[in-house]
Formats: C-alpha cells, structure tokens, sequence
C-alpha cells in the first residue's frame, strides 16, 4: 500500500475511548526502544510521524493511527520497562489485554524483537499469550542492518527456537535503516485486512 493520508486519531486507555469506524486494526507490540516507532514511520512513509523515544516505556497509551481511511495501527505500549511502579504495569496489563482479546476490528498482531539478540523472557511471553488467544501474529525482528548477512540465517533460526515458533507463523527480518522486509510487512497486512487469514 502507498500511503499518503494518517492520521493519529486518538491515544486510548479504555474501549470507551476506541475508534467507532469499524476499519481493520493491526496491533504492533514489543519491548520499549524495539523501534515500534521506527517501523511505523517507515509502513507510512513518515520521517517521524510516529514518536521514537529514548527513553524506554514513554507510550502509555493505545495509539491509533488511521491510515489512508482503511485501517488503523494500533501502537500498543512497550513491555520491559524497567522504571515503570508494579502497580502502573499492572494497569497497562490490564489496558493491553483488554484490547488484544476484546477488539473485534483486531485482524492481526506484529511483534517486533530486537534481531541483534536473542528474545527476552518478555518477548517469549508476549508471543506465547498471543498465541494462546490465536491471534494472527507476525514476528518482525528489527535493527537488521546492524547484523551482517552472513549470520542472519543464524541470528533468525534464534529467534524461531526461542519463541518456540508456530511452523505457520512467519518471521520477517526489518531495517528502518535501509527499508528491507517494509514490502513483506505490508503484504502481510495486506492480507489480513483483506480478511484472508
């Protein structure tokens, strides 16, 4: 898709708060500073349309971008996040699963990991609880350009085993730096949106 209209239409934390247009919604999670960000800057062709932080846990809020009158992404707040109280964790945990087991317009999820590392306890977690709900996920692992290709291979056979992947459920390698894997992310929305799972 080439997007040329989004729009951040609203910061939720409650249903109440969620958009009522009943377009098709794609969740991205992943720990703070796994560039959820970055990935959403390069899906729209924005520099820094969607806020990157440097200080990890800074979305607090369900974040709704419409793009192109069609669907939303959903920027889902970053899991990890070390100086956040236990008892606003909680809060988030309830606000995140709320949304990911509830939302109807929920076609999908992508969760990014770091590619550089293999992934955290969290990210194990995150991607075991989605798949327990059956939701629709898609593994992205970011940061690539900083992995030299002769051991990307390597580097995904990783991530597969320690998240203990579903043969069915797919994991693409992603750059915001030099824009690899943009085209595979989108035709994997593509054809969740379009209601072919």
């Amino acid at each position: 898709m080439e997007v040329q209209e989004v729009e951040l239409v609203m910061s939720a934390v409650a249903a109440s708060q969620y958009p009522t247009t009943g377009y098709p919604e794609i969740g991205l999670v992943g720990r703070s500073n796994v560039g959820k960000s970055s990935l959403t800057n390069v899906l729209i062709n924005r520099k820094s349309y969607a806020r990157t932080s440097s200080q990890p846990g800074k979305t607090r809020t369900l974040n709704f971008y419409e793009v192109e009158k069609q669907l939303y992404f959903v920027d889902v707040p970053g899991y990890g996040y070390a100086k956040v109280s236990k008892k606003e964790r909680e809060k988030f945990g309830v606000m995140i699963e709320e949304y990911l087991t509830q939302r109807d317009q929920l076609r999908g999820v992508i969760q990014l990991v770091d590619g550089r590392h293999a992934p955290t306890d969290d990210d194990v977690s995150m991607y075991q609880w989605l798949r327990y709900y059956h939701i629709p996920t898609l593994i992205v692992a970011t940061k690539i350009d900083k992995i030299k290709p002769a051991v990307r291979n390597r580097e995904t056979s990783l991530i597969r085993k320690t998240l203990n992947m579903n043969a069915d459920d797919e994991l693409l390698l992603f750059s915001a730096q030099t824009k690899l894997g943009k085209d595979e992310v989108w035709q994997w929305i593509e054809k969740k949106i379009g209601g072919t799972n």
